[in-house]
């Protein structure tokens, strides 16, 4: 059991409804996926922040961006995701964010990869490898550097690059939640762990 216990999905209180409704962008770029019975819910973690439907409102709004209004590619948010999840030693965001690499075509062996200790030198594209240093630079020191932010230059945009930062972010912030409030795995995310 966690710190906060999680709400059971019956139980929770009427304003989750417009916290779960920020979480769907109006003007998606990213499809949401199709409704599949056998996708993993992450419940425990929604009926934590059930217990703050307006923190989770806004919450919502930036995460619902990350993953369905970025201009970045799925697998490029993926990836950093999953960088996060693996420096924070985040095992409910990692198990989640497993199962949607996957959707996305990020392979096994390259899941395995993001746990490189040097992940730009794993083999990655040069966007990729840049992203993932990205990632380190600013859970280490709140900055991409220099040589990174050239590197990020010569193929994103301006509005791609500030994705990049913002999605770091977001899933930072969750992670802290996450271990934090010790949000026990679901059962159905469990093999992703």
């Amino acid at each position: 059991m966690g710190r906060i216990e999680p709400i059971g999905v019956r139980s929770w209180p009427p304003e989750m409804r417009a916290a779960m409704a920020a979480y769907r962008t109006p003007n998606p770029r990213h499809p949401f996926p199709a409704e599949d019975p056998d996708r993993p819910k992450g419940l425990n973690a929604l009926g934590v922040l059930a217990h703050h439907p307006a923190l989770a409102t806004a919450y919502h709004h930036l995460v619902g961006h990350a993953l369905f209004g970025t201009t970045l590619t799925p697998r490029q948010r993926e990836l950093l995701v999953l960088r996060v999840a693996h420096r924070r030693q985040a095992t409910y965001e990692w198990a989640q964010h497993v199962y949607l690499a996957a959707e996305v075509g990020i392979s096994a062996g390259e899941v395995d990869l993001v746990k490189s200790a040097a992940p730009a030198a794993a083999g990655w594209s040069a966007v990729e490898g840049a992203l993932l240093r990205a990632a380190d630079e600013l859970l280490d020191d709140a900055r991409i550097s220099d040589p990174t932010w050239a590197d990020l230059s010569a193929e994103l945009d301006e509005q791609q690059i500030m994705d990049a930062v913002f999605t770091v972010g977001a899933y930072d912030v969750l992670a802290m939640a996450l271990r934090t409030f010790e949000v026990p795995i679901d059962d159905d995310l469990a093999p992703y762990a």
